[in-house]
């Protein structure tokens, strides 16, 4: 029997803020460069990759100049499973994350992997390495979305509808096997905003994408119809993300958005969807607006731990997820009909 549970009466609806029509950058019209999942910024223009597909030579990630023309793309070593978002960290060092999972509800194949991926090219490499991790209580998870924070460490943020946000807080392993383990952090709360989008109220609650500007103060999380900013105190983008406050910008009517990233100087947000044929960059104002820095002396070590424990301890306040799940195995039978049979076919 299915049960669709329907949204509380006592919890009201919080519109997005609507920006201005979104200027469009340029529009990716190269054949190879299909369905793109992943979108990070470079000093000359964009990376982009190919989310899964048959054909594992075209799962790649392509150089893209700043009129979305190819210049050069990068193959993966052995097959990437399923990848979804890309970051750039301050290193220059190139993230893949390779995290993609779903479930047959969704369209994949019922075959759910024991373990994710994310792939790294250092800075003026053309050599990517692979890195293992698994979820810390080894079930699988559907994800899109990662952020790098300002320690290096990789932040997940699951699509699944409970939003788990996940860190890794070891170090790094390479070439592995056995999965690195997660550290779980929180979750993450989208609103019942409103915004039109092709899936109606899941895709109000379905992360697709995140993002962290270049100078580490300002992270994003998008669903299929808004991006959530957070402002990053420490380095710590997990606790921002799963204990801050987030503006919200409207990203209405986009085919299917699935990548964001911040432009360079982060004051726009940029967004590309996921679909055949060419697609289109195009540019929002970032409705996050934060202070010039401080020149006062940083807190001593002990205050910065107790402000970093702070950020992170739960909130026993928060409630406000479950009327975002929303029963989705009935909404989903009849409005995710064209993008399970998509997913199904690449499995």
């Amino acid at each position: 029997m299915l049960i669709v549970l329907m949204p509380s009466a006592g919890h009201a609806a919080v519109p997005a803020r609507a920006p201005a029509a979104p200027v469009e950058m340029c529009r990716i019209t190269d054949p190879a460069v299909t369905e793109v999942s992943g979108l990070a910024v470079t000093p000359t223009g964009y990376l982009v990759e190919n989310d899964s597909n048959p054909d594992p030579a075209k799962t790649r990630v392509f150089m893209l100049d700043k009129a979305c023309r190819v210049t050069g793309d990068v193959q993966y070593p052995t097959t990437a499973r399923d990848p979804e978002d890309l970051a750039v960290d301050r290193k220059g060092t190139l993230w893949i994350a390779d995290i993609g999972d779903n479930s047959p509800l969704t369209g994949g194949s019922g075959n759910r992997r024991s373990t994710i991926a994310l792939w790294t090219m250092a800075a003026g490499s053309k050599q990517l390495k692979i890195h293992r991790l698994v979820y810390p209580d080894g079930v699988p998870r559907d994800a899109e979305a990662l952020l790098i924070d300002g320690q290096g460490r990789p932040v997940i943020v699951t699509k699944d509808p409970n939003g788990e946000v996940f860190r890794l807080d070891t170090p790094l392993p390479t070439d592995n096997t056995e999965g690195a383990r997660l550290t779980k952090v929180g979750a993450f709360e989208p609103r019942r905003t409103g915004t039109s989008n092709p899936l109606g109220f899941l895709g109000i609650a379905w992360v697709t994408g995140a993002a962290v500007s270049a100078d580490g103060t300002k992270a994003v999380v998008r669903t299929y119809a808004d991006a959530y900013e957070f402002e990053v105190k420490g380095g710590d983008v997990a606790a921002a993300i799963a204990s801050g406050k987030a503006t919200v910008t409207a990203l209405p009517d986009e085919p299917q958005g699935e990548a964001i990233a911040y432009t360079a100087d982060g004051a726009s947000l940029l967004t590309v969807s996921d679909q055949d044929g060419p697609a289109v960059i195009l540019r929002y104002p970032s409705g996050l607006k934060l202070a010039p820095p401080s020149s006062a002396a940083p807190p001593p070590p002990a205050q910065a731990q107790a402000q970093a424990q702070a950020r992170t301890a739960p909130d026993s306040k928060r409630s406000t997820r479950a009327p975002l799940l929303l029963g989705a195995f009935t909404v989903v039978a009849l409005m995710l009909v064209a993008a399970v049979a998509r997913r199904a076919r690449r499995r």
